[in-house]
């Protein structure tokens, strides 16, 4: 099955990937802030983040890969959560900040197939 860069012939979809290490003891609050972003999400019609929980091996307590947002998708989310009665704007980071002991982010392409990603090197 190809992937959906080959099947649009477009550019990837570019998502944030974040690497969160909870802080002590607030591994089911970062959980529920997950959650409640998500809810926010919804509410402003933006794709939703897919989460990954850490079962064995590494540090990390969730993998967190949300969409790279538009100027008008970030107004919508701010929106909808001051409509929800929620943190919106840049004091988010600083909500979230309460709940980790450290994160990464980077953004990234895909999901997509190697030999899509090869076919859009031109390779």
């Amino acid at each position: 099955m190809a992937s959906p860069l080959a099947a649009q012939n477009a550019e990837p979809t570019r998502s944030i990937v974040s690497i969160y290490r909870a802080a002590p003891g607030h591994q089911l609050a970062l959980l529920k802030w997950f959650a409640q972003q998500d809810e926010v999400a919804k509410a402003a019609s933006v794709p939703a983040s897919k989460l990954y929980v850490h079962q064995d091996g590494a540090s990390w307590d969730f993998v967190w890969i949300q969409p790279d947002t538009t100027k008008a998708q970030d107004d919508a989310l701010d929106a909808a959560a001051k409509k929800m009665n929620i943190i919106a704007g840049p004091m988010v980071a600083i909500e979230l900040r309460q709940h980790i002991a450290e994160h990464t982010d980077t953004f990234a392409a895909g999901p997509i197939a190697a030999a899509d990603w090869l076919k859009y090197l031109g390779q």
